[in-house]
């Protein structure tokens, strides 16, 4: 079977992070010829470091990377329209003609709509081709969530040892305080640093702040040094995929933002706060509270949870939510462990979306 798969980079590196996941997870664990259109090589190349820039049609890790189709480009049987970002015309017509499987992988959510508009069909106005959404989601009635075959043993694997971490460590150049408390801080413009901050500097143990390239928390570190009284911090270069998982994994706190960062979150079993992309009407609110509310259904401190994610989303306010968050920092890190667990028993995204597309071409 061949699959192509679009991907338009709206901003940031959300987009692409998750289509070159599901990339290489179709081709290298499902054996599919995979062939990913991309709409913009210089953002897409901070995540695939080997992409060239200069040329056109590449093959890395068995996956097939273009630009975007021109008119006489053939579809697959299989085309995947990633979050509504939209077909070129002349090749949505022969996708048509040759009866392609459309699909439009949508953005993740845990409202409960989700699990009636999953896999649902809908037909294009004039040509004979019909769109379905694939969602992905918590539950066994949605698209489920990208996971590699052995991501969790890896995990396990390298907080089993030392040595790993040890070397991990070496290679970002940071010097680990066995005495602090690791925090990894990714976040949009709206985050209440300030308050962040704050509360840190209040914590009972020193505190390590890794920092991978950003732009705007390195700004603020710059003005507001003064701040970190009681905060070593670490920045760090931008990472690949697969160190910015062992970050992860290698922190107690995780703050993450968009959908990529927040899945890796939770595979990582470690406490993280999720800061949603900002959307009008606080809509994003909306969408984290139904996460908090089924993520942390059977969890005694769900409220205070709720609490830290809503200040930190709302850009205020942060401050004592977080103190009352770090005071129960070991609970959290076993419930989310567990969780990650508990997830991982369900089927895999790339899996459901290869047995979907089995059962309708």
């Amino acid at each position: 079977m061949h699959y192509d798969i679009f991907c338009k980079i709206v901003d940031n590196f959300g987009d692409i992070g998750v289509c070159w996941r599901l990339a290489k997870q179709l081709a290298n664990a499902h054996d599919l010829r995979i062939r990913l259109f991309i709409d913009d090589f210089s953002v897409a190349s901070k995540i695939i470091p080997s992409l060239n820039i200069n040329k056109t049609t590449q093959f890395i890790e068995n996956v097939e990377i273009s630009p975007w189709p021109v008119d006489s480009t053939q579809p697959a049987n299989v085309v995947i329209e990633t979050f509504a970002c939209g077909l070129p015309e002349a090749y949505l017509h022969r996708a048509a003609q040759q009866k392609s499987l459309w699909i439009n992988l949508d953005y993740l959510s845990a409202e409960d709509w989700v699990n009636v508009f999953h896999a649902k069909p809908s037909p294009h106005p004039t040509l004979p081709i019909t769109k379905h959404f694939f969602f992905p989601g918590f539950t066994a009635n949605t698209g489920g969530l990208i996971r590699e075959k052995n991501l969790l043993v890896e995990r396990d694997a390298f907080l089993a040892s030392t040595q790993q971490q040890a070397a991990f460590w070496q290679k970002l150049g940071v010097q680990p305080n066995e005495h602090a408390i690791k925090i990894s801080l990714f976040c949009y413009a709206q985050a209440d640093l300030a308050g962040l901050f704050s509360a840190l500097n209040q914590y009972s143990q020193p505190i390590q702040l890794v920092v991978p390239e950003n732009s705007l928390i390195a700004n603020f570190i710059a003005n507001n040094i003064q701040l970190a009284k009681n905060i070593q911090i670490c920045q760090l270069p931008f990472l690949s995929q697969d160190d910015y998982d062992k970050l992860l994994w290698a922190c107690d706190l995780n703050f993450v933002r968009g959908e990529d960062s927040w899945i890796r979150a939770i595979w990582a079993g470690k406490p993280f706060i999720w800061q949603p992309y900002i959307q009008t009407e606080n809509t994003h609110l909306t969408k984290l509270e139904a996460f908090i509310n089924l993520y942390y259904k059977s969890y005694e401190q769900k409220e205070m949870v709720w609490k830290a994610h809503k200040h930190w989303a709302a850009g205020h306010g942060f401050g004592s939510a977080l103190e009352n968050y770090l005071k129960t920092l070991k609970n959290t890190a076993a419930f989310c462990q567990q969780q990650s667990m508990l997830l991982a028993q369900q089927t895999d995204l790339a899996t459901r979306l290869v047995a979907f597309a089995n059962c309708n071409t």
